[in-house]
């Protein structure tokens, strides 16, 4: 019997991330206030991080680059922030579809071999994501580490520079302050780095799965796999379609994968709960921060180092935002298909018993039900799909366009 149970990266990385930021399920009470040991020391880094954001964009007041770099660093550490909370009031509608996902999606032996390889695929998928995503945040958190290290060769000690300024009264820039500081801050901008991934990731993974459940049910529903191994008749016998044994059995089993419908719809919509909000914070804040990082990577008067940066977080930009709305696209396409499954499907020709005529009029309000895909809203303002990837960049692009003109005439 094929398994697709074993390690997945994306589950390992997820989980993983989940823990060090304080939000995964506990099973002891030691593993409880190690929980919440590290929310509060992922809260406070980012309170930390939004206290140093803020006092860039105190100290570069007046200076359009210093401005808009230090507005959109303040957004990014922002986001996590936002996140956080959203995601803390919701812990135990989280927990539940987490637990739901591991027992009914992860932790199932599926019998049919076309089953396997439809789970396989989508595992492979998400997995694909999410290293890709985690890549991309974690090089450009890297590079914010690693910029001072690069801009300091050959300055002495009064010169060096830190990743973030700092108002405090202290001289920062020499021994042993300047160690100090720069460890602080670096521990900080990683905290910051895995509360900016770890939930998105967890969003890609749940929505992925129940995609993939989406589609493993339109194949049963199209084909009822197994029905014909039932022991209805003699073995290596075709079944009589027309007996009412055949449509007692085929109508048990279309009720079975109906409610299988009704658990993945209302896991839809525990999952819309849970990241409504989350998703509407991204959606307007993802055409800030692309505009911003295009700025800085194309019209800013920088350094080298600080394009590399600029380049590495546009790229984690675009990479988070089709992550977030493809698997978002993929629960609206999915379960939107459950409709022309439920019609393919061989209940053309069960006869006109009570089990037929249930069954047609079954499959008459399952098609009714699918005219309304599953998905995902921006805080019930607007539903998250590719077409939102698209609106996003071409707002982005022309609040750069903007932005380029008013630079180019001031500096005129």
């Amino acid at each position: 019997m094929g398994s697709p149970r074993g390690k997945d990266i994306s589950i390992s990385i997820t989980s993983a991330f989940l823990k060090l930021c304080g939000l995964w399920m506990a099973a002891s009470p030691s593993e409880q206030r190690a929980r919440d040991v590290m929310f509060v020391y992922t809260v406070g880094s980012i309170f930390f991080a939004v206290y140093l954001q803020s006092s860039n964009i105190y100290l570069a007041w007046g200076d359009l680059h210093a401005s808009l770099y230090a507005v959109c660093t303040f957004i990014t550490v922002l986001m996590p922030l936002v996140k956080i909370f959203v995601l803390f009031a919701h812990r135990k509608n989280l927990f539940r579809l987490i637990i739901h996902m591991q027992r009914k999606f992860l932790q199932v032996d599926y019998d049919d071999s076309y089953e396997r390889l439809i789970f396989n695929n989508w595992k492979r998928l998400c997995a694909f994501f999410i290293c890709v995503f985690t890549f991309c945040t974690q090089a450009t958190s890297f590079s914010y580490i690693a910029k001072p290290l690069i801009v300091n060769i050959g300055k002495n000690e009064s010169e060096r520079i830190l990743p973030w300024d700092m108002l405090i009264g202290l001289p920062l820039s020499t021994t042993p302050y300047y160690e100090v500081t720069y460890l602080i801050q670096i521990l900080a901008t990683c905290q910051v780095s895995l509360g900016y991934i770890c939930f998105d990731n967890c969003l890609c993974m749940l929505n992925l799965h129940a995609a993939c459940q989406f589609r493993i049910l339109q194949y049963r529903l199209a084909n009822m796999p197994g029905l014909e191994n039932e022991s209805l008749l003699t073995k290596n016998e075709k079944p009589d379609t027309n007996s009412s044994t055949y449509s007692d059995k085929y109508y048990n089993l279309f009720i079975n994968y109906v409610r299988q419908h009704q658990t993945l719809i209302a896991y839809c919509e525990t999952v819309n709960e849970v990241f409504s909000l989350i998703a509407f914070v991204q959606v307007l804040l993802f055409s800030l921060l692309i505009c911003l990082d295009s700025y800085q990577v194309v019209m800013a008067n920088a350094a080298f180092a600080t394009r590399l940066v600029f380049l590495f977080h546009i790229v984690t930009c675009m990479s988070q935002l089709f992550m977030f709305t493809f698997s978002c696209d993929c629960i609206v396409q999915e379960s939107a298909s459950i409709k022309s499954a439920v019609y393919s499907g061989p209940w053309t020709g069960l006869p006109m018993t009570t089990s037929g005529k249930s069954c047609r009029r079954d499959v008459m309000f399952v098609i009714n039900r699918s005219q309304v895909p599953c998905r995902l809203s921006g805080n019930g303002f607007f539903i998250v799909s590719l077409e939102t990837f698209t609106r996003v960049l071409s707002t982005a692009f022309s609040y750069f366009t903007l932005l380029r003109h008013n630079a180019e005439t001031v500096h005129d």
